[in-house]
């Protein structure tokens, strides 16, 4: 049986959807539907209960996918070993990362990543919501959070912390901000994100962990846009310390608190490369985990 068939068989089941599988394929979904029929003709059994609203595995189907999986991802694992041996990287590499973190993060060191590896191509996906990587055929994701949940396997880039921060110059026309209390007194610019827009955590040695509310006269839906409120004395903001480094060392922005921790949700967050979980990790996303690591850390 074609095994381009069985892997969009398998990527139906992962994403639940023809319409789907066949996006992430790129290809017309008829030409999917046209394989899970023929599949199903050919072994004489039902491998999905379709219907206008919804696709479900059949107890025979699920049995039958269940089996093949662990076949197909041993063929292709030993499928690219072969082809990766003494060979440069090939292809073209999907990822996606947020806006800001593609900025700062990413396009700095992306024409390094190139010329190292010219014959990988990079196709960037800034985005701001967490794009679902099988239904999007993309290889990695970068997330900024706590430890991640769900199937697709993560591996630490590098801890994370929040700064409170404020320009000199918005400083010097409304005054100090001497205690995490004084928050209430100031506008604060806040990030149009659940969590992060209404309340900033605290703590430190001795101190048992409290919040301050926050509010202010703009409420921001980029991290980038946020930094640059603050640069121009607009008001506080809590950003984090990856974003800010360069105008805490050159003097734009001031860290307000440096001697607390500071976060919205979680004190404990991080820079994560996610990636579909598999036994055999292709060298293109191989050597990207790698270069990220040597080059972020």
């Amino acid at each position: 049986m074609d095994i381009e068939a069985l892997k969009a068989l398998l990527l139906v089941r992962d994403i639940g959807s023809i319409a789907g599988a066949a996006r992430a394929l790129d290809v017309d979904a008829s030409s999917v539907s046209r394989i899970v029929a023929n599949t199903e003709r050919d072994l004489g059994v039902r491998i999905f209960q379709r219907s206008t609203r919804k696709l479900a595995l059949t107890e025979e189907g699920g049995r039958y996918l269940q089996r093949i999986a662990p076949l197909l991802e041993e063929l292709e694992t030993a499928g690219e070993e072969a082809a990766s041996q003494g060979a440069q990287p090939r292809g073209t590499l999907k990822m996606t990362a947020s806006v800001a973190f593609a900025q700062e993060g990413i396009m700095p060191v992306l024409p390094l990543f190139q010329e190292r590896y010219p014959d990988l191509s990079v196709e960037l996906y800034p985005s701001d919501y967490n794009m679902d990587l099988l239904a999007e055929g993309l290889d990695l994701a970068i997330r900024l959070a706590a430890a991640p949940k769900g199937d697709l396997i993560s591996t630490r880039l590098f801890s994370s912390h929040y700064r409170v921060v404020a320009s000199p110059s918005y400083l010097d026309r409304y005054g100090p901000v001497k205690a995490p209390k004084d928050l209430k007194n100031h506008n604060c610019l806040c990030f149009a994100l659940p969590g992060f827009r209404s309340s900033w955590k605290f703590r430190k040695e001795g101190v048992a962990p409290f919040q301050v509310d926050v509010s202010g006269k703009t409420v921001i839906a980029s991290a980038l846009s946020l930094r640059e409120g603050a640069r121009l004395g607009m008001g506080v903001a809590l950003l984090a310390n990856w974003l800010i480094r360069s105008d805490l060392k050159e003097g734009r922005l001031i860290d307000l608190f440096p001697e607390f921790d500071c976060a919205a949700t979680d004190f404990d967050t991080a820079a994560w490369i996610l990636y579909p979980s598999k036994a055999y990790l292709p060298r293109k996303v191989r050597v990207m985990v790698d270069f990220l690591k040597a080059e972020l850390r």
